[in-house]
């Protein structure tokens, strides 16, 4: 990526000197909010887990899957948590190419992950409208009705994000990515967007491991 651009010193334009003050606060809080949205996640995910476990250590009168339970299908999961991976998996490639200064490489990466991820929710929102058994039919369909459509509306709100990034970046030159921007504007706009992809991928990544643990939970445990 390219060089840092500190703020301006004393003695400079104080406007400039304000705008970069400004600047550096937006890429703390850029590093800030994405490590503190991961944060609250984990414990609203947490609760879930903890759902899990609890009910099924429990298993009040036999409710925890309850007489004619039917699993969802472990290969129609597998499919929807691997998107998750391969959207995940694409971003980050991509991320390492525009480090390099290939923003087109990254671009086609993000496409693919926006793709990826969009469709691992379409194929979840399928799955929860032909699921086997009915939602509060048992402790196991509770936890799952209740987790995936939580789970779901985050994916989106994430890919909402991935899509704003891909729109950002066709208003800065591909040039200002392997070279120093001639002007401060210019500077600041390149590290406030590499800023926010660095937090959306640490973000995305994060929700893959996620995807991982729940399909663990609910279809190989």
């Amino acid at each position: 990526m390219t060089d840092t651009v500190g703020i301006p010193t004393e003695g400079q334009d104080p406007r400039a000197e304000e705008t970069g003050f400004y600047h550096e606060s937006a890429l703390n809080a850029q590093w800030t909010g994405s490590r503190l949205a991961i944060g609250g996640l984990s414990f609203l995910f947490g609760a879930f887990v903890f759902a899990y476990f609890y009910l099924r250590a429990l298993n009040s009168d036999g409710r925890w899957q309850g007489s004619g339970f039917h699993a969802p299908s472990a290969i129609w999961g597998a499919v929807i948590m691997l998107l998750v991976l391969v959207s995940a998996g694409a971003q980050y490639a991509g991320l390492q190419q525009i480090k390099t200064g290939n923003k087109r490489l990254w671009q086609i990466g993000a496409l693919i992950a926006l793709a990826m991820g969009i469709a691992a929710v379409a194929l979840q929102i399928s799955e929860l409208l032909y699921l086997p058994f009915a939602p509060a039919s048992s402790g196991y369909s509770s936890v799952f009705v209740g987790f995936y459509p939580v789970f779901l509306t985050i994916l989106l709100a994430v890919m909402l994000w991935l899509e704003t990034l891909l729109a950002r970046s066709r208003f800065i030159p591909a040039i200002f990515f392997a070279e120093q921007p001639p002007t401060f504007e210019g500077a600041f706009a390149v590290q406030r967007f590499q800023a926010s992809l660095s937090s959306f991928t640490l973000v995305w990544n994060y929700l893959a491991a996620v995807a991982v643990l729940f399909w663990l939970i609910f279809y190989v445990i």
